[in-house]
């Protein structure tokens, strides 16, 4: 009997001492493979220190591939991910669906009042905020000015379609490994689809007119899809239609790019001497114009969502508080360098002098997020949001398959006059199956 007891006032001692056991929550995070994210996810370690009962587990995915799970998961419900990494054109769609939970109530020290209010408009949907921006961007030109220098050659504040040809010709120099110019030839809606469809509405175009008829038959498509090919053709790198975001980043940051038109984002990286060969060589200028300024450059956001299907919501809205925050900036800030934190989301950023003294671009990323009109971006009138993209549902599946398209025409398996009529048959089938225009 004393032995038992004995045993019994052991286990209970140990019991005690060593506390209650914490359940521990484990939170699947779902990202696309930038650099930004996997900084995200170095320093989350940070974040498990202070939440010891949370568990992070990553998924971090190809940009076209984890579009491609998200809307899989998020429609069936499925309850894979519990904080999703999403954009403006997600955001108010699946918010419109009950699909995410909003963010109400949002602690007073996240400072949402210094969020930039047309990120938050983005992520937003009849006042309610369904997701928190980790990075906003717009575009621009990188160049460098070394070789420009060289060929005698300098850079307007504002370059013309145009001009960047001229440019291209003068620096491009295959035989010593450096093209004159680089841009997206990937397909994908979010891909080469991005890039292109400013510079058509640059040129006066639209994807669809004020009764949803489709418009890539118009002369502007033609002068915007002639614009990027040539340049791909004439002046870009081997192999341009393979190349997304990460590849076209890579190709810069390595100086085998003369120029390049794309995210503000880029700018951090390609001033870090850490990765990038050709830090102290660039320059910016505004992204280029055809006919007109107006929707000549994008706004997006990468954002961190909570689905409803997620079983932990709260510690799953506590993670992308603080990923988002004002703390996680200087955690970066500190790690990497202000020239390293992510842009274009909090106007303390802007307002700071040290991340204005590291970063040179950061007035003219400011500059081309705040002028970015998601409601006003072409020349006539259209029945959709979006500057880069069209708003609505439908847009994943048509912007893919008519980047498919133009990334054969940019490899030279398609002319341009094919691959405009390709595109715009299929456009008008599946908007047509969509039944739009809508009663």
């Amino acid at each position: 009997m004393m032995k038992q007891l004995g045993i019994t006032l052991g286990a209970l001692v140990v019991a005690l001492s060593t506390g209650p056991a914490m359940a521990e929550t484990k939170l699947t995070i779902a990202t696309v493979n930038n650099n930004d994210m996997i900084v995200m996810q170095k320093l989350s370690k940070t974040f498990e220190a202070a939440h010891p009962d949370i568990k992070l587990n990553w998924v971090t995915l190809e940009e076209n591939v984890l579009r491609q799970r998200l809307t899989t998961d998020i429609a069936t419900h499925g309850g894979q991910y519990d904080v999703m990494t999403i954009g403006l054109f997600e955001a108010p769609l699946w918010g419109k669906q009950d699909w995410l939970v909003p963010f109400t109530n949002v602690p007073a020290d996240y400072k949402l009042d210094d969020v930039l209010q047309s990120v938050r408009d983005g992520l937003s949907v009849n006042g309610k905020l369904y997701a928190l921006p980790f990075y906003a961007e717009s575009q621009m030109t990188f160049y460098r000015k070394d070789l420009f220098e060289k060929a005698g050659l300098t850079m307007p504040d504002q370059p013309t379609w145009a001009q960047i040809g001229d440019f291209a010709k003068a620096i491009n120099d295959p035989t010593h490994g450096v093209y004159g110019v680089c841009l997206r030839g990937k397909p994908g809606w979010g891909e080469n689809m991005g890039q292109i469809s400013p510079v058509v509405n640059s040129y006066g175009g639209r994807w669809f007119d004020m009764d949803w008829k489709a418009q890539l038959d118009k002369p502007a498509w033609k002068d915007a899809l002639t614009t990027y090919v040539t340049l791909l053709k004439d002046y870009g790198p081997p192999g341009a239609a393979a190349n997304g975001y990460n590849e076209t980043l890579a190709l810069f940051a390595s100086g085998k790019c003369g120029m390049w038109v794309d995210a503000t984002v880029s700018a951090g990286f390609l001033t870090n001497p850490k990765e990038s060969k050709v830090a102290d060589k660039v320059g910016y200028a505004h992204p280029p114009v055809g006919k007109f300024d107006k929707g000549n450059h994008y706004l997006w956001a990468w954002a961190l969502a909570v689905p409803t299907s997620s079983k932990a919501p709260e510690a799953a809205k506590s993670f992308v508080y603080w990923a988002t925050s004002p703390e996680y900036i200087a955690l970066v800030a500190k790690e990497n360098g202000w020239a390293s934190v992510p842009p274009g989301t909090r106007k303390s950023t802007y307002d700071n002098k040290a991340y204005l003294d590291a970063a040179p671009f950061a007035p003219l990323t400011l500059a081309t997020i705040e002028t970015a009109n998601m409601h006003d971006s072409t020349q006539e009138k259209v029945p959709y949001t979006g500057i880069s993209f069209v708003g609505i549902p439908e847009f994943q599946n048509i912007g893919t398959a008519v980047g498919q398209t133009f990334s054969a025409v940019i490899a030279g398996q398609k002319t341009i006059d094919q691959g405009l009529a390709e595109a715009q048959a299929t456009t008008e089938r599946a908007i047509r199956q969509a039944g739009y225009p809508k009663p």
